[in-house]
């Protein structure tokens, strides 16, 4: 899953993209370095974001979402929203998939636009908003608390009538760098689950703090943890660098006989 931010806030600089000719232009490279997903998003998330206004969100996304669909008919889009209304739009406009990373935390409603439309929901962990998902990140049982509200979830989404779910644990939202890695060391723990699993850790500061760089410098240690999540049941990487994910998920995936 390559990631598409139509923004000019998102805290990678080399993920941000002003407009839709930009956009198009990376979504092209992505698709042609491997992506099966094109994951576009007008409202960054990062830790103390502006919290933009709807109708900015979709005037944002759906110029963008309308040319990849037109332009490369096979490729699968989602949408990177916690809003409803976007996504209704999202998916008027062309988009497959509903990325929620407050899996509907924030907007219950976005259950119903998934399921009426029949469409394969991400439901990512995430507690608060990206506003204020910094000072919610006091567990007293990490693993117990993440997978309690997990299943609170996926039962309010099924309810919902969604089909597919796939669940995503939050890396680096309402969690600390320690316990980012935490999740990381038993990812194999949410086969619980029965879901697909997403893997959302391209360029995160739980690597360029740790490796005390920065998220420019951060491809080889992405591309490290992405290999070990791998190893450890994810299914999909969301991902700045699709090239060297794709080459990662080839030799984790190499058989032999």
């Amino acid at each position: 899953m390559g990631i598409l931010n139509i923004n000019d806030d998102s805290f990678y600089a080399g993920s941000r993209l002003a407009n839709s000719e930009s956009a198009i232009a990376s979504a092209e490279k992505m698709i042609n370095d491997g992506a099966t997903i094109i994951d576009v998003g007008g409202y960054s998330s990062r830790p103390g974001a502006d919290n933009i206004p709807i109708e900015t969100e979709i005037e944002r996304i759906s110029p963008v979402i309308r040319d990849i669909n037109k332009r490369f008919p096979d490729v699968l889009i989602s949408i990177d929203t916690f809003r409803s209304e976007v996504a209704k739009e999202a998916i008027k406009n062309g988009a497959h998939i509903i990325n929620d990373i407050s899996g509907g935390g924030i907007d219950s409603k976005i259950y119903t636009v998934a399921a009426e439309n029949n469409c394969p929901y991400i439901l990512m962990h995430m507690r608060g908003t990206p506003q204020n998902m910094v000072d919610q990140s006091n567990y007293k049982n990490l693993f117990k608390e993440v997978f309690l509200e997990l299943s609170e979830k996926i039962a309010n989404a099924k309810a919902a009538g969604i089909n597919d779910i796939i669940i995503d644990p939050g890396f680096g939202f309402s969690k600390t760098i320690d316990q980012n890695f935490e999740l990381l060391q038993h990812l194999k723990s949410f086969a619980i689950f029965d879901r697909p699993l997403l893997i959302g850790i391209s360029r995160k500061s739980m690597i360029y703090k740790t490796l005390q760089t920065t998220a420019e410098e951060s491809l080889n240690g992405t591309t490290v943890l992405n290999t070990i999540a791998l190893m450890n049941g994810a299914k999909i990487l969301r991902v700045h660098d699709v090239k060297e994910a794709v080459e990662a998920v080839k030799l984790v995936s190499k058989e032999l006989y």
